[in-house]
């Protein structure tokens, strides 16, 4: 009817693809209805670690998140020792955490970026500790 909503719990929820069509980037909306978490805040959210991680990597890959497979690594991937420091910020800033990574010395961190499946374990341990 166009008129604001005086009392936002009746207001209808915003979908995906209202989010898309008012073209707003940073809604939060990737991959039809996967909420990506652009305020940097997992508090409240129901997020999918998973999806969102292989996101994350593909799009530092220049891949489809199809073609990233838990047994991924990120040689395989194309991701160089750059597009690993960016995914970790990336992943930093998307669960609002800090990754245990020494990027001048990765063989010595305490978090393992062996394959694409041990590093969504141990973002998962990692949001679980924050709880």
């Amino acid at each position: 009817n166009g008129q604001p909503y005086r009392n936002l719990q009746s207001a209808p929820p915003i979908t995906a693809i209202d989010a898309n069509r008012r073209g707003n980037e940073k809604s939060g909306f990737q991959n039809g209805s996967e909420y990506l978490n652009p305020a940097g805040t997992n508090k409240g959210v129901t997020m999918n670690v998973h999806d969102q991680v292989i996101s994350i990597i593909a799009e530092q890959a220049v891949l489809e998140p199809a073609d990233v497979t838990l047994d991924s690594t990120l040689d395989s991937l194309g991701i160089d020792s750059l597009g690993l420091v960016e995914s970790i910020f990336a992943i930093e800033e998307a669960f609002d955490i800090q990754v245990p990574f020494n990027a001048n010395n990765p063989s010595e961190s305490d978090f393992d970026i062996s394959t694409v499946g041990s590093i969504i374990a141990g973002i998962e341990t990692l949001i679980a500790e924050q709880a």
